[in-house]
């Protein structure tokens, strides 16, 4: 028999042989252990979040769901709850628990399992360094790899990296992201239930998930209670009442606060074009866009409703579809001649529905009754509403897009009960709609530094994500015409010149046809003065200007407002309109004339920050100034921005900061394309064509632009534009410190905008004649200046040294003496202004004869 002397020595003995076995398994290991010194400095796998300039989360990219917490930023009830269930003694212990491993061995030699030996160390190196395969080889790595943790971090560290890293389900990792997918709440409002619920999910997120299998969630949150109550964490009432709680958990998705997909996708590719794909959909970047969300809905809003507008003034295309087809009739018992379709149940309805999207205002509904000027339509919710008449007498029926049939008297000319259809909610009830046809865009930017504000790239993300703000090339039209005319004003042409607004009749060797451009309305007043021509979108006076400065001058011209020269065509077409450039471009150009003649960058990212908040990127951008250096001072530091985010608008190229410096970016100044002068007189004209350049005498005066008179602000300019057929329809415009384009069309080059015939029931603005600019683009825009100009206050556009201003008389452009309406005052560049003057008063017998008066409303097209 052993003594217990002999005993100790053979324990011992075994135990040093232990020791010496583990030492030479660690020395072969060592070579092939990873480093755990990236636990120092980890970047955490996060989404990247997109924001408004606001702090409004428009959209987040990502697959993994990850919101990094400290430890001060859990709450002490969801780390006890973790310490209870997963390592009781993780304070006590190096890393690995001898006790619960030798539990763990016990178990394995007598068939019974007593649980693992895993302690929340063992757990970190394994997520983090390791897969979960179970072989004895991994677990003696997985050990070696603790001790290295426990010895470079603290428990506090160590603690904080197994609950921001650990997998939750629904792709979310770590306990903040959990608490949002589940509860749709940050960690500091979960209640103890709702812990508990969470705590016990790392044991087996798929199959314990409150979502998928809440009956076992519930079994396991109860064991999670009772080792809480065991270890001393929370009291028996406490416990009673945990365990009392229902299961609340739902999926919730990212807190999108502002829907704006297309800003977003533009956000999302630019991050992905300097960083790639990977370390921009895991570095936890949080993306500051330039856009406010007060500006981006009201852009969103004055698109959608414009769409609206035009679809429904072209008529009532029929349902989606039907449940009741026609053949589908009941035979009446009493009357073998007469029958009645099948009614409509709830079932069979909602059935229907189920599959079909919603866009903007717009669901899908099932009529189930007409009555003879209302309907009753089922919504996908399974409720009942009534259309009453005002929300269906729209609905002539669509014949083309030039032509629609005579308005229905009632409601069974318009639906039948089975009808698959759409259906808007507005402040009066319910609406009879439709998914429009028609594409739209607007972009809106900053003058002084080419901040995007706005942008909505078409109807729907949903229904397309093409881009018509950035990716569609769409002809001009007379949105060309300010920057062909700026250029004659900088080859010898003034706002009082005289061209001749006369037909143009030119044989084409080439083609063997006559070029015969015509004005819209195709009417001709003969001599006119520059500013008017702008102001009425004159063609054949665009023409001529073209030819007197010549292609070769004006297409290098044209180029430098940031127009690609290769999109613009080598011919006399190019006056009216044919370039193709995508409303971004345009909106940039005419920003020139409102800076007073700086080309501008677009830009979006406002800034760049990593997930806890430290400024990483920064831009800075071109602002049009011609005395910058007086800005300097206004300039933040980089101290600034880490400290005031808020009040830090960050600009253009955005460049990695290596050195946080604290002193302020040096400015950059945009380039000067042309001059302060001819950037005021452009602005003086394209002001007439919306106040009109002599509005006071009869409206055959009037500008194209005349409808944003509704804005009551004198400090604005812009111009109309149609192409030919109707195919595209624009309007730019502009104050001091915004300027924005709208534009309208369909995607199918085939279709153009038509005309809408006279509808009795509708008022002649809504309905008669011709889509072209001013009609079917401007009231986009003028939705959307109506909110942006509420926070820019009136602000003239300043007049630049080395201009004068005389008395010149209105149909001639001389100097005149007369002081009544038939002259004006007209500003000039020194050394320009007409020298002669008039010989002869003939105004007042030109403004009072009995020349034909276009009607603003149905002439002034373009």
């Amino acid at each position: 028999m052993f003594s217990i002397k002999n005993l100790f020595k053979t324990g011992a003995v075994l135990i040093f042989i232990g020791f010496l076995a583990l030492a030479g398994i660690y020395l072969s290991m060592r070579s092939s252990l990873p480093s755990v010194e990236s636990l120092k400095d980890l970047q955490w796998q996060t989404p990247m979040q997109i924001f408004s300039a606001d702090g409004k989360l428009i959209s987040q990219f990502g697959e993994k769901k990850r919101i990094p917490l400290t430890l001060d930023e859990m709450p002490q009830q969801l780390i006890n709850a973790i310490l209870a269930t997963e390592d009781d003694r993780f304070y006590l212990h190096f890393g690995v628990d001898p006790i619960g491993m030798g539990r763990a061995i016990i178990g394995q030699l007598t068939g019974q399992n007593r649980g693992g030996a895993s302690t929340i160390t063992m757990q970190v190196a394994r997520n983090f360094f390791l897969t979960r395969e179970q072989t004895y080889v991994r677990k003696i790595r997985e050990i070696f790899i603790s001790f290295h943790i426990e010895s470079l971090l603290t428990k506090d560290e160590i603690l904080a990296l197994y609950m921001n890293k650990i997998s939750l389900g629904h792709r979310s990792f770590g306990f903040g992201a959990a608490a949002q997918v589940y509860y749709g709440k940050e960690t500091k409002e979960l209640t103890l239930a709702q812990i508990a619920v969470l705590a016990g999910l790392p044991k087996a997120p798929s199959t314990l998930n409150p979502i998928s299998r809440p009956d076992r969630a519930l079994q396991r949150r109860t064991v999670v209670l009772q080792r809480m109550y065991v270890a001393g964490y929370i009291t028996s009432q406490e416990l009673a009442t945990a365990n009392q709680e229902p299961m609340t958990a739902i999926k919730h998705g990212a807190e999108i606060e502002l829907s704006a997909p297309y800003i977003a996708e533009m956000a999302h590719q630019e991050m992905v074009d300097r960083f790639g794909k990977e370390a921009a959909y895991t570095g936890g970047y949080k993306v500051f866009t330039t856009v406010t969300s007060k500006l981006q809905y009201a852009a969103q809003q004055s698109v959608v409703n414009n769409i609206f507008a035009y679809d429904q003034r072209h008529g009532y295309r029929g349902p989606i579809s039907t449940i009741r087809p026609i053949d589908e009739t009941l035979t009446s018992t009493s009357d073998t001649s007469s029958t009645e379709i099948k009614p409509i149940n709830a079932e069979e309805a909602i059935e229907a529905l189920k599959s079909l999207d919603s866009y903007h205002s717009i669901v899908p509904a099932v009529v189930t009754q007409t009555f003879e000027q209302s309907a009753q339509v089922r919504l996908q919710d399974g409720s009942l509403v009534d259309i009453d008449w005002l929300g269906l007498a729209w609905a002539r029926a669509y014949i083309n897009d030039d032509k629609q049939a005579a308005p229905p008297s009632l409601a069974k000319d318009i639906l039948s009960p089975g009808d698959i259809v759409m259906v808007s909610a507005t402040e009066s009830g319910y609406r009879l709609s439709q998914l429009p046809e028609v594409s739209a865009a607007l972009i809106s930017l900053a003058t002084d530094n080419g901040a995007i504000k706005a942008a909505v790239g078409g109807f729907s993300f949903t229904q397309s994500q093409f881009n018509r703000v950035t990716q569609a090339k769409r002809q001009v039209g007379s949105n060309i015409k300010p920057f062909i005319y700026s250029a004659a004003l900088e080859n010898g042409y003034t706002l009082a010149s005289i061209v001749n607004d006369a037909p143009i009749n030119q044989w084409d060797r080439s083609s063997g046809v006559v070029w015969r451009p015509k004005n819209s309305p195709p009417v001709y007043n003969g001599e006119i003065r520059f500013r008017l021509a702008l102001a009425q979108s004159k063609n054949v006076i665009a023409v001529r200007l073209l030819r007197e400065v010549g292609l070769d001058k004006i297409i290098p011209y044209l180029a430098t407002f940031g127009f690609n020269i290769d999109d613009l065509p080598r011919n006399e077409s190019l006056a009216l309109g044919s370039a193709s450039l995508t409303p971004l471009e345009v909106a940039t150009g005419f920003a020139t004339f409102a800076n007073g003649g700086f080309l501008i960058k677009p830009y979006l990212i406002e800034r760049i920050e990593d997930s806890f908040g430290k400024v990483l990127f920064q831009a800075n951008p071109a602002i049009a100034c011609d005395d910058c250096d007086q800005l300097t001072d206004e300039q933040p530091t980089l101290a600034d921005i880490n400290t005031e985010n808020d009040d830090f608008n960050i600009t253009h190229d955005i460049n990695i900061v290596d050195d946080m410096e604290s002193e302020a970016p040096p400015i950059n100044k945009s380039p000067r394309i042309i001059s302060a002068q001819n950037a005021f007189l452009m602005t003086e004209a394209l002001n007439s064509a919306i106040w009109g350049a002599d509005w006071n005498i009869k409206p055959f005066w009037q500008g194209t632009g005349f409808r944003a008179r509704v804005l009551k602000r004198r400090d604005i300019a812009g111009k109309t534009g149609t192409t030919n057929q109707a195919k595209d329809a624009w309007f730019s415009g502009y104050s001091r410190r915004i300027v924005t384009t709208s534009w309208i069309g369909f995607d199918d080059p085939s279709r153009n905008l038509g005309q809408t015939t006279y509808n009795s029931n509708l008022t002649k603005d809504q309905t008669t004649g011709k889509e072209f600019g001013a009609k079917s683009a401007q009231p986009a825009w003028i939705d959307f200046m109506q909110v942006a100009l509420t926070d820019l206050p009136v602000e003239p556009f300043e007049q630049p040294v080395a201009l004068m201003s005389v008395r010149i008389d209105k149909v001639s452009g001389k100097l005149t003496t007369k002081t009544d309406k038939s002259s004006r005052f007209e500003y000039f560049e020194l050394g320009t202004a007409p020298t002669e003057y008039i010989s002869q008063d003939v105004s007042s017998e030109i403004l009072d004869g009995n020349d034909v008066v276009i009607n603003a409303e149905d002439g002034i097209f373009d």
